[in-house]
């Protein structure tokens, strides 16, 4: 007999020619493992039912001789067949729809396995029933009927040329047949004492089962084999990642404390909380050890990560080694340059400087000179950091803020600016454990839970527009007090155009119509950098009191008389980004507000975001609440995130598998992982294992 491979082409299965084999290609399908990797994305019951005697409202599967059929005529015209079960009883099968169609094919003597609900009426009866010819195959009959069947993923073109979940199990059951008959040979990929402790199928037993199910026993083994599999692996990249990281040694720090970290904290206007004391504290100890660190510090907007940073950040440039400060957009990195020239106060010889993307060409050269001298210890910048032009002298630390806002590539840009530099990422948008655990596996997690103790939680309501007026009237009390406003519009890509339209409108009907006695501001993303920046010195000085804007503020912007957010059109945004952007108020010790506006009318998932966010303040809910609305890959951008696409894996259901795999995979060397030819694979894009 013919050996078969993994690697095999699937133009050696029978039925698999010209015609089909393109159409597998552009889904991926080029070989055997390709084939048995795309699995099925639900399963039908289709074992015969065994219960001595039928009810009705019973869901069955039967095998069936058709008798005879007719056109009956009522209210509604229908075809009736009556078949004969293979254990004696008589039901009619009722089609309402597809008379013709089924008329034609279902003739007199032909065997069927018949599913669907049981009715009674002047006789058993289904109405719509699932129906299987059973043709003169052999045994292929047994992979439609009979058992539990996979339904595999298809597409018009796919089923026109006989690849629907029919056509899928004949070529899988000719791969999972080679298996059986030994004929083709699948690796175990696993170590021993991992299949052991896990008590995990075997691989080429949990391919067969996922495929086609003894029972929902065994289909639930081969789920688990299988997500472990890639969660594994994907774990073990992580590892790699780290021990490759650590494998370079640093230069410890001549100086145990910094001297100005101690003069900025004996000079701020508050108390660090016993969170950012953790934080720092943590962070130091990590950064004591020879092997460069990367952490990850989580906080709720408010909680204060810039100053816990900041303070770290001493450390290493009173040690004469620099830091680089990146942020997302120019508002953004701007606003850290402002808080933390105020933290450090008057300390000259420190050297801070802000390189954002547009810098006249002479001011722009003395700043890389004077980076590159290492005259600048600390610089603050957009993407702009990560151009060829930018070098440093000696960069130790990296602090990337609102870092899922980076891609993977772009974060690795910065890091080569220096030599194997400790990362420090920020976000603001809290990351769920089990996605941490999966995506940032590698970094040490640091949490900032709570909110300095004079921010007061802020007040959060979804209002209709029944409900405009009052909102205004509410909001002009407010605004007597002196107070300051947002109102939000959406910006979202696939309608930019007509939203930035929108938004304009909206400035100008607030302008001139609601609020005339109010002075009001109008920021977005396309206007000019210097634009920008006179707009938000002006409300900083409380020149403006309600401003209209974009999410160009969803992070960052800090305006502690701002006390009134208002969101329009709030059900097209992020349960995350509603909380982001929620965050532009209450940063004073006055009370605040967040009104959600939106239309009478808005889709059920944007009814469970909404009243999530008038539930509750802690990000740290929401963004689990936001996971099982949105799954990861769209609450962080697959592509930006580097998290991969796994095809069984679940990181919303499988958190116990997550932590089994991350136990599992910790503490591997990197003599060990090497062997496994980890990192070729997965740089090859090969997240499982397929020898």
């Amino acid at each position: 007999m013919k050996k078969f491979f993994l690697s095999s082409s699937v133009s050696e299965l029978k039925g698999v020619g010209t015609k089909k084999l393109p159409l597998l290609n552009e889904i991926g399908i080029y070989t055997f493992s390709d084939l048995l990797y795309y699995f099925p994305r639900r399963y039908l019951d289709r074992n015969f039912t065994k219960d001595t005697f039928l009810k009705s409202g019973d869901k069955v599967t039967l095998l069936a001789t058709v008798k005879e059929s007719y056109l009956a005529h009522g209210k509604k015209s229908r075809l009736v067949v009556n078949v004969k079960t293979n254990r004696g009883e008589i039901i009619s099968l009722v089609f309402f729809q597809g008379i013709q169609y089924f008329r034609n094919i279902l003739k007199k003597g032909l065997e069927l396995v018949v599913s669907g609900k049981l009715d009674y009426f002047n006789g058993y009866q289904i109405i719509h029933p699932d129906v299987e010819i059973l043709l003169e195959e052999g045994e292929e009959n047994l992979l439609h009927a009979g058992r539990i069947i996979p339904l595999y993923p298809s597409s018009d073109p796919l089923s026109k040329a006989g690849l629907d979940s029919r056509g899928f199990r004949r070529l899988v059951s000719q791969v999972l047949d080679f298996i059986k008959n030994g004929d083709l040979e699948i690796p175990e990929v696993l170590p021993k004492d991992i299949l052991e402790k896990r008590n995990l199928l075997f691989r080429n037993i949990a391919l067969c089962e996922i495929h086609f199910p003894t029972n929902e026993e065994e289909l639930g083994k081969a789920k688990f084999r299988l997500s472990y599999e890639e969660l594994f692996f994907f774990s073990l990249l992580l590892e790699y990642k780290k021990n490759l990281r650590e494998s370079v040694r640093r230069v410890l720090w001549a100086l145990p404390y910094s001297v100005s970290a101690e003069k900025v904290l004996s000079n701020l206007p508050f108390t660090l909380t016993e969170d950012q004391n953790k934080a720092l504290e943590i962070l130091k100890e990590l950064s004591k050890k020879d092997k460069p660190f990367s952490a990850l510090l989580q906080g709720d907007v408010g909680s204060g990560k810039t100053i816990v940073a900041l303070l770290f950040a001493l450390h290493y440039i009173d040690n004469q080694v620099q830091v680089c400060f990146v942020s997302p957009t120019e508002i953004l990195a701007k606003q850290h340059y402002t808080t933390i020239l105020n933290f450090l106060g008057n300390q000259p010889f420190i050297g801070v400087d802000l390189l954002v993307g547009k810098e006249k060409e002479k001011i722009k050269k003395e700043k890389l000179a004077q980076l590159k001298s290492a005259n600048t210890m600390l610089v603050v910048g957009t993407h702009s950091l990560m151009q060829p032009d930018v070098e440093f002298s000696d960069l130790g630390l990296v602090i990337v803020d609102e870092q899922h806002k980076f891609g993977v590539e772009q974060r690795e840009m910065i890091r080569s600016k220096g030599k194997n530099p400790d990362i420090l990422a920020m976000t603001a948008t809290p990351i769920p454990r089990t996605l941490c655990l999966t995506l940032y596996g590698d970094l040490n997690l640091i949490t900032i839970p709570t909110k300095p103790s004079n921010r007061k939680p802020i007040k959060t309501y979804w209002f209709t527009e029944d409900k405009r007026e009052a909102m205004y009237k509410s909001m002009r009390k407010y605004l007597m007090q002196k107070r300051q406003a947002y109102i939000v519009y959406p910006i979202i890509e696939e309608s930019e155009k007509l939203d930035l339209e929108s938004c304009i409108a909206g400035y100008e009907n607030i302008k001139q119509n609601i609020f005339p006695d109010f002075s009001v501001g109008l920021l977005h993303g396309k206007m000019k950098t210097h634009e920008k920046d006179f707009i938000m010195e002006k409300f900083k000085k409380n020149e403006i009191q309600i401003l209209v804007t974009t999410t160009v503020v969803e992070v960052g912007v800090d305006i502690p008389n701002a006390t009134i957010l208002v969101i329009e059109s709030a059900d097209r945004f992020g349960l995350s980004q509603l909380h982001q952007l929620r965050g532009r108020v209450g940063r004073g010790e006055f009370e605040s507000h967040c009104i959600l506006m939106t239309k009478q009318f808005v889709t059920e998932d944007a009814q469970v975001r909404l009243n999530a966010m008038v539930e509750h303040n802690d990000g740290f809910l929401l963004s689990e609440i936001d996971l099982n609305l949105r799954g990861p890959g769209e609450l962080l951008g697959i592509r930006q995130s580097g998290l991969p696409d796994f095809k069984l894996a679940n990181l919303v259901n499988d958190k116990q598998i997550i932590e089994m795999a991350r136990e599992d995979a910790k503490g591997r060397s990197l003599n060990e992982l090497d062997k496994l030819e980890i990192k070729t694979r997965f740089e090859e894009g090969k997240i499982l294992f397929t020898n």
